[in-house]
Order: structure tokens, then sequence, then C-alpha cells
């Protein structure tokens, strides 16, 4: 215990720092993969083409690459911002390409009579997805959304190689410090189960109240 008591500021401060990664890129990763879901469905070939490219790319580019390119490739080109909000997009921007292939496996399991049934009646392909489509899918796509978001709040402790405040990066000044190296990611694991369970637990609970019952 002397480990987290007399180090607490500094596993809070990695701690706050892998809770906010996790919370900003989930909202970023749950919108672009909305997008590029809508995309990937549309009945415009160049907006398919677009998220099907998105997606390829993304999902086939290692995290720690696509962190090389945000983080030390956008200011080349004239793009300055915090290291932590770089660090968001390459987060945001990798897992919506799952979160994408989640939400488009959840619209085909919707009948395909549904959509049609929605067009004869007039409806727009927004009005058609976002009306019918979607609220049907939802239910279908929260296990598999829940279980992205975990690896996300994992995958965050690639950001301390790139000077980002993070839980994991606390073992370097711990270390200096001459702490115990097992207890000191004893901790660590302690704290990122404490954020992995608590999105287990969310989706858990959204499951039962509108999961597709089995």
């Amino acid at each position: 215990m002397d480990v987290l008591t007399q180090n607490f500021s500094t596993y809070a401060e990695g701690f706050i720092g892998t809770l906010e990664l996790t919370v900003f890129a989930s909202i970023l990763a749950l919108v672009l993969g909305f997008v590029m879901a809508s995309f990937r469905v549309a009945p415009v070939g160049s907006l398919r083409v677009f998220g099907t490219v998105w997606v390829a790319v993304l999902r086939n580019t290692p995290l720690t690459l696509l962190f090389f390119a945000v983080l030390l490739g956008l200011p080349r080109f004239g793009l300055v911002l915090p290291f932590k909000v770089f660090a968001v997009l390459a987060l945001g921007c990798y897992t919506s390409a799952f979160i994408c292939e989640a939400l488009r496996s959840g619209i085909n399991t919707v009948p395909q009579g549904q959509g049609e049934a929605a067009r004869s009646l007039g409806m727009t392909f927004s009005q058609t997805l976002g009306s019918v489509v979607l609220p049907q899918a939802f239910r279908t796509v929260i296990p598999p959304v829940g279980s992205t978001l975990i690896a996300l709040a994992k995958n965050s402790a690639i950001a301390g190689a790139f000077s980002v405040t993070e839980l994991l990066g606390t073992y370097k000044t711990l270390s200096e410090l001459g702490y115990n190296i097992i207890w000191t990611f004893v901790w660590i694991a302690v704290g990122y189960l404490i954020i992995t369970l608590s999105i287990s637990a969310l989706f858990n609970l959204m499951e039962k109240h509108w999961g597709v019952a089995r």
C-alpha cells in the first residue's frame, strides 16, 4: 500500500489522464463510427467508397504508427495542437473503424423489408436510417461496441510514449524513485480495471434494458 499512499497524486494524475483520453476518444469514435457506417450503407457510391477506404486503412494500420502519423506528421502541415488532443484524434479515428463495422453488422441484421417499407412510405434515406433501421440495429450492437471501447481504454496506454499524461506512464516516475516495480504495476492494473469494469458495467446495464433477448 505504501506505493499507492505515498504516490497517490501521481497515480491520480495518470488515472485522470487515461480517463480523459478514454472519454473524449470514445465520443469521437462513436460519432465517426456512426458517420462511416452511414456512408457504408448509403445509396451514393462515392460515400460507400470513402467509408470502405476509411475502414480498410485504419483497421489495417498499427495504432502506434497512427500515433506517429498524427502526433509527428500533422504539425508539419501547420496543425499544432496539444499532444493530448492529437492522442484523442489518433485513438478516436482508429477506434471509429471498428465501431463502424460493429454498427454496419447491426444494420445488416435488420430485415431488408423494413427499409423497403419505409421508402415506400416516402421516407428519405436519412429518415429510414435514423427512424427505422438504427433503432433496431442499436439493440444488437451494444456488446461489440462495449468491447471496442474497453479496447480503446487499454490502447490509450500508447499515448504515454508521446509525452501524454496517462496511467501506464506513472511507472517511469515511480521506477526512478526506486519503488518496487511489481507493486507499481499492480496499482496501475487496478486503475485500468476500474475504468474497463466501469465501461463493462455500463454496457451490461444497457444490454439488459435494450439488448436483444437470446
